[in-house]
């Protein structure tokens, strides 16, 4: 993972963002803590959590025999601190998006859930209050740039889509309705990478819309999705039938990094198409540079001078 943690990391991301500018687009940066899921091997130090329950070990990177520390007044106190310095420095090194992670099995996610989340204070029990760390982080982060950034919140709806809410159809519909007006953008996606970016052998192109496609209808704010886009047909529809406002497609732009170029200049034809063998992804669990079937030539850039 990249970091933003001092002087030297804000230098070293304003090379990227200066580079994005200079392109006319913007830059965006999720700011993130495992939580749970963070084994800190190095630093030794006891993983945080809202009640002490260990992540579910998906691969072995996150396999430990650890126990995660379960989080205090301080220690929550401390997480808003964090956001809050990291979204200043941010800012600093140029970026223009700042996320707060709240998927995927991380900390915020993990205040969420009520399988990690056993509290009995402000921050468990109801959705209600399982929400509150996240529009905390959200509120430290806006503030903390004066508003001057977009605050964009990333969300697996996954899991809280299928669980029984007393107030709304699921607990998924019960927290996009609390936090509709929270961010500036919502990015909603599944919960793990097996079926976030499930390879192709098992799961179509759009995969994602039965656990994601209710979140317009609860928020006027934009929001964003991925699902293996490849098809630009399938693109449009998700945009003309009100599912999605954005497409993010993050493995067909490793296949292809051109994509949004080729659409726009009518040359479908010619887009070199994400297969899904999801040799990325194993790249990624692997915590090697990144590689494709389709584009030999992705983390190459560097090296060739490009």
């Amino acid at each position: 993972c990249a970091t933003i943690w001092d002087a030297a990391d804000v230098r070293s991301h304003a090379l990227m963002t200066d580079a994005v500018h200079a392109h006319g687009a913007l830059a965006g940066i999720e700011l993130w803590h495992g939580g749970a899921a963070a084994m800190n091997r190095t630093t030794r130090l006891p993983g945080l959590s809202p009640s002490g329950i260990p992540w579910m070990a998906t691969h072995v990177p996150f396999m430990s025999s650890a126990r995660p520390k379960i989080m205090d007044k301080a220690d929550i106190r401390d997480l808003v601190r964090w956001h809050r310095d990291a979204a200043v420095r941010a800012e600093q090194a140029g970026f223009d998006i700042l996320y707060v992670y709240a998927g995927m099995g991380y900390l915020p996610y993990q205040f969420l859930m009520s399988d990690y989340n056993h509290r009995t204070d402000a921050y468990g029990g109801s959705v209600r209050n399982r929400v509150r760390l996240v529009e905390e982080l959200i509120d430290t982060v806006r503030e903390a740039t004066h508003g001057r950034c977009a605050v964009a919140l990333r969300l697996s709806m996954q899991e809280l889509r299928t669980r029984a809410s007393e107030v709304a159809p699921s607990e998924g519909h019960e927290v996009i309705g609390l936090l509709r007006d929270a961010p500036d953008l919502f990015d909603v996606k599944m919960d793990y990478s097996a079926t976030d970016c499930a390879a192709s052998r098992f799961t179509p192109e759009g995969s994602h819309e039965p656990f994601i496609d209710f979140v317009r209808t609860l928020t006027d704010k934009p929001v964003v999705g991925v699902g293996r886009f490849t098809s630009p047909d399938t693109m449009v529809s998700m945009v003309k039938r009100g599912v999605l406002d954005f497409i993010g497609g993050a493995r067909p732009s490793i296949a292809d990094p051109f994509l949004p170029q080729k659409i726009d200049e009518g040359r479908e034809e010619d887009i070199r198409e994400c297969i899904g063998c999801n040799i990325c992804i194993s790249s990624w669990h692997d915590g090697v540079w990144v590689r494709c079937t389709q584009n030999p030539t992705a983390g190459e850039e560097w090296r060739r001078g490009w």
